[in-house]
């Protein structure tokens, strides 16, 4: 299947796990994960008229995504990868949405780096729901405290990322992440990938992060 078909069907999965869920959000964004994917495939997919796009390293993005957004003015771009304090410059230049804030030392660099540039991209923290040592996210116990932290630096915190453990059930972590954001007044919730992606609609996501079922087998890099 073309990547117009993948998108249609994956949209149209997403319309059917919204109807089927008891409260879902308001709105359910897809966020295309084009990693590893070259300009030629992302262009495929505006063409089919997606606009949001999620990145895992902001050098491979900085190859691909400027030009693609001096075309498409209205293209939205998150990262979706950890980030380094030492690339904080360059993300808060390319990207609109960083899903990836994990740590209070991100906070610091991103609220250094607004007061320079006068941008402030919209964050969401990541939260480690499965408390893997491999992986990065604030520790659940933890995530509170940087939410409060990152808010008294004035940065725009709307919402919650998680990534559950790939032999878990997924159910508890969206759970768990769904109950943390109403705690602390967040309405955004970007949880769920191109294997449990409906599941997460049903407990509140307001992104998803699908990129395999969009773009196919990804090239090994």
């Amino acid at each position: 299947m073309s990547i117009s078909e993948n998108l249609a069907a994956i949209l149209a999965r997403i319309d059917a796990a919204r109807k089927a869920a008891i409260a879902p959000a308001p709105q359910t964004k897809l966020v295309a994960v084009s990693k590893t994917m070259d300009a030629g495939a992302v262009r495929d997919a505006l063409a089919a008229g997606q606009r949001i796009f999620g990145e895992n390293r902001v050098q491979e993005a900085q190859g691909k995504f400027p030009a693609l957004k001096a075309d498409h003015p209205d293209l939205e771009l998150h990262l979706i990868g950890p980030l380094q304090t030492n690339k904080v410059k360059e993300a808060v230049a390319l990207f609109d949405v960083i899903q990836t804030l994990d740590r209070a030392r991100l906070a610091d660099a991103l609220a250094a780096e607004r007061d320079k540039s006068g941008k402030s991209p919209r964050l969401f923290v990541q939260v480690n729901t499965g408390e893997e040592p491999q992986k990065a996210g604030v520790m659940p116990g933890e995530a509170t405290a940087l939410v409060t932290y990152a808010r008294e630096r004035r940065l725009p915190v709307e919402g919650l990322m998680c990534i559950p453990p790939v032999e878990d059930d997924a159910a508890p972590h969206f759970a768990f992440l769904a109950k943390l954001a109403r705690e602390n007044g967040l309405d955004q919730l970007s949880m769920g990938m191109s294997g449990d992606f409906e599941m997460a609609v049903r407990f509140g996501a307001t992104h998803v992060r699908v990129g395999s079922a969009i773009f196919g087998e990804r090239p090994k890099i």
